[in-house]
């Protein structure tokens, strides 16, 4: 029976003590918190948005970072590998908008509920309120972890077969991502890439963003462009923060267009019209409010709390009688309804970012396994990697993928 250590009992560590445990070996997770999958509870603001439910290669296609990478880890356990697996553990799921898949019950805990019964059943040991501080490396070979009991300071060596590492990356330090796995990685001689927060909202430089913290816009299409060229376009709901923007369609674009700031942003608030359909549009209601003054009459257009934004960035003058305004102003207001820019200066940091860009380098991990090509019985999982993907349950996806292959991996009998 094969010993497996695996440092981390987040979403690639659980599903690596479960990939381990499945193939006979004796696994035991060492967790620096107070209960495992801590990040889990508040993904999907606390619903657990677990995977997609699209075909493999539309989950493939949304990792931004090494796609390539994780063809065996995606063939090795898919997402309905995952929702068969939770499904069996008491869990089941619901699939919404976008592919996006859900435990019905709305709960991120029943997730990691159920992860924990399997690993229960499997006879995994779980140590909390445990810190791996280094890895323990013979000959090229890892043998084992030096660990702390965060509850009496007492430390010992731990020794394995092979080890995990399944630690996260450095989003949301609160949950006991701090950085720890790429500490070990190095200690193994392996290469970290540059560490960037992704999925993260943007600061923008004007100060009418921040007047509009919590607006929320639906249906606006928004494009990022740097020099001219389109970086980002994409179609749903933003939001307006008191830093700058954020929403879904803003956090994808951070992991794609983060390296590239500044860059300008452009909102579309009526995708669905043309600048044609859109004139008509304003004359309509301009016919209908002709004697008010212009901050009175664009209530049909546009949420109360932009109106004052839009007039302002038309270059009009919101007391003006809406039968005085010509029709060069009324072209500015359309321009403006058309392409409202902002421009974004930088990102939040990792306190606010979902996950980590970077980690690392895939070039020095065994696809196929998992493994380090520079430590034998060093295995690595999930946001640790240099691999990430767009919002959609795509993330959690690598991260039960690769666990699961690590795990099964790291437990087979190599005797």
């Amino acid at each position: 029976m094969r010993d497996i250590v695996i440092i981390g009992a987040g979403a690639s560590g659980m599903a690596a003590a479960i990939g381990a445990a499945a193939q006979g070996a004796k696994v035991t997770v060492m967790e620096r918190n107070e209960k495992p999958g801590k990040k889990i509870y508040i993904t999907g603001k606390g619903r657990c948005n677990l995977t997609n439910a699209s075909d493999m290669e539309t989950v493939r296609s949304n990792v931004i970072t090494n796609p390539k990478f994780l063809y065996s880890a995606f063939h090795a356990f898919d997402n309905q590998d995952i929702v068969r697996l939770l499904e069996e553990e008491g869990c089941p799921v619901k699939v919404e908008r976008g592919g996006r898949v859900f435990p019905v019950s709305d709960h991120a805990s029943d997730v990691t509920a159920a992860l924990k019964r399997r690993m229960d059943r499997l006879g995994v040991k779980l140590c909390l309120h445990t810190r791996v501080l280094s890895l323990l490396i013979e000959e090229g070979a890892v043998t084992g972890v030096q660990l702390r009991d965060e509850t009496t300071g007492r430390e010992q060596a731990v020794r394995a077969d092979a080890v995990i590492v399944a630690t996260g990356g450095c989003s949301y330090p609160s949950t006991g991502s701090t950085g720890d796995g790429y500490f070990f990685a190095a200690q193994a001689g392996h290469t970290v890439t540059e560490r960037r927060p992704a999925l993260v909202p943007f600061e923008t430089k004007e100060d009418w963003a921040r007047q509009l913290q919590g607006l929320a816009l639906r249906n606006v299409q928004v494009r990022i462009k740097k020099d001219g060229r389109m970086l980002w376009e994409e179609f749903g709901e933003m939001l307006f923060t008191h830093f700058g923007v954020s929403g879904p369609v803003l956090l994808s674009a951070s992991s794609v267009v983060g390296r590239r700031l500044p860059a300008v942003l452009e909102i579309d608030l009526k995708p669905a019209l043309d600048e044609e359909q859109l004139d008509r549009r304003i004359l309509r209601d301009f016919a209908q409010a002709q004697n008010r003054q212009l901050k009175n009459a664009l209530s049909g257009l546009y949420p109360a709390r932009l109106i004052p934004v839009m007039i302002r960035e038309s270059g009009l003058d919101e007391e003006k009688a809406v039968h005085d305004v010509t029709a060069a102003e009324r072209r500015r207001l359309l321009t403006a309804t058309k392409r409202l820019t902002l421009t974004l200066t930088g990102l939040r940091g990792f306190n606010e970012a979902i996950i980590t860009q970077g980690g690392v380098s895939v070039r020095e991990v065994k696809a196929a396994t998992m493994e380090s090509k520079k430590a034998a019985g060093l295995y690595f999982a999930g946001e640790v990697l240099d691999v990430d993907a767009l919002t959609g349950g795509y993330n959690l996806q690598i991260a039960w993928s690769t666990g699961w292959l690590a795990g099964q991996s790291a437990g087979a009998d190599k005797k």
